[in-house]
């Protein structure tokens, strides 16, 4: 039998597995072939803890949230007994979606289509007109449950049954980032934007500062110096934190800030990434969540949301925080769209190829790392 080929050249590999002072950058080929995207589903994406909601976002008991896990329909669901499950959105009679895409509030999933009903816990509680049919009990009757886990406040799950368990994996960023205490923030705001791109794209460009001189010359460069930038070491955990120090941080600390925090940590801005694409901006007095739905090789959906501390933005400026906050990144973001657009413009170019990685970087070249590893390269 002939092995298949693999998915990328030998010597492109090689390229980016340099050491990052004489690294290049992904092929082109890594995110413009749609067999490659295919195998990110299967490699990465199916096995990963990936981020589905806030623990805010369904705080009552019978809050759900029904959504899409790659091809999983799922629901996060707040159980009538308190316990946050994530439970297959599928009815185990005919297969049809127990409840369309968004939030709500039930006690009783009840299918559109022959009304088999189940609880919040995913037991079946009722099949009309199932009389005659031999061995059926309810009972014996119970959603599918993925695996999940509550990290930070944030509900992760994973198809993967065997799949390590997420925060020892993510110790050394979890440490890093404690004094921005994550588990008190509340999702304020949610905007959402289409990326006509590979997902690679929009994550490298999150990840590193070096093209706040140009993309952002007016906006984050002034503020946050592209030259000052620094990621530490993750000592082989699957995460990357960039570290942007604040140009100025002799001003008063900005309003909503976390108490404790020393100067730097209440000025500085930090954009990390738990792989492959959990991308979170945290500055002193708030985060921003970047939840990356990947639909193909060329097209990443993109949630936005803004997170306010609860314990530090009173609820009469909750409303003007937030509309403050949505405005800017969307400032951010859409000239960070106009850079994408550039950058797989010429991804598709058939004369481009590998590029060096500016020590700057590391970010990208840290991922980089993890990605070929878990393709198999």
């Amino acid at each position: 039998m002939t092995a298949s080929p693999p998915l990328l050249a030998p010597e492109a590999t090689a390229r980016a597995r340099a050491p990052l002072a004489s690294a290049a950058t992904l092929p082109p080929q890594a995110y413009r072939d749609p067999d490659i995207f295919a195998a990110e589903r299967a490699r990465l994406f199916a096995s990963a803890w990936l981020p589905l909601a806030r623990l805010d976002q369904i705080p009552e008991p019978g809050d759900y949230i029904a959504m899409d896990l790659l091809d999983q329909p799922v629901l996060v669901v707040h159980g009538m007994d308190g316990e946050i499950r994530v439970l297959s959105n599928v009815c185990l009679h005919r297969a049809a979606p127990l409840a369309e895409p968004g939030p709500g509030h039930r006690r009783l999933f009840t299918c559109p289509y022959h009304a088999w009903s189940y609880d919040t816990e995913g037991q079946l509680i009722r099949a009309p007109l199932m009389d005659g049919a031999d061995h059926f009990d309810t009972r014996n009757c119970r959603l599918p449950q993925l695996r999940s886990e509550i990290w930070q406040g944030f509900i992760l799950a994973t198809l993967e049954e065997t799949a390590a368990p997420f925060a020892p994996q993510v110790t050394g960023f979890t440490d890093y980032v404690a004094p921005y205490r994550l588990d008190d923030m509340a999702i304020a705001r949610t905007l959402d934007f289409p990326g006509h791109w590979n997902w690679k794209v929009l994550v490298e460009n999150f990840m590193e500062a070096y093209h706040h001189i140009a993309t952002h010359s007016a906006t984050l460069e002034p503020v946050f110096h592209a030259r000052d930038s620094h990621i530490p070491d993750n000592d082989g955990q699957p995460w990357s934190i960039l570290h942007m120090p604040a140009a100025d941080v002799s001003g008063p600390h900005p309003d909503g800030a976390l108490p404790g925090l020393t100067d730097a940590q209440a000025h500085d801005l930090l954009a990390t990434v738990l792989f492959p694409h959990f991308l979170l901006g945290i500055q002193g007095n708030g985060a921003v969540w970047y939840q990356l739905l990947p639909r193909a090789h060329d097209q990443v959906d993109l949630r936005i949301h803004v997170l306010l501390p609860r314990s530090t933005v009173p609820p009469e400026a909750w409303d003007e925080t937030a509309d403050a906050v949505a405005a800017l990144v969307t400032v951010i973001h859409e000239e960070d769209i106009a850079a994408n657009d550039l950058v797989w413009q010429g991804l598709k170019a058939p004369l481009t190829t590998q590029g060096r990685l500016s020590p700057l970087e590391k970010s990208i070249w840290q991922m980089n790392q993890w990605w070929l590893t878990r393709m198999g390269l």
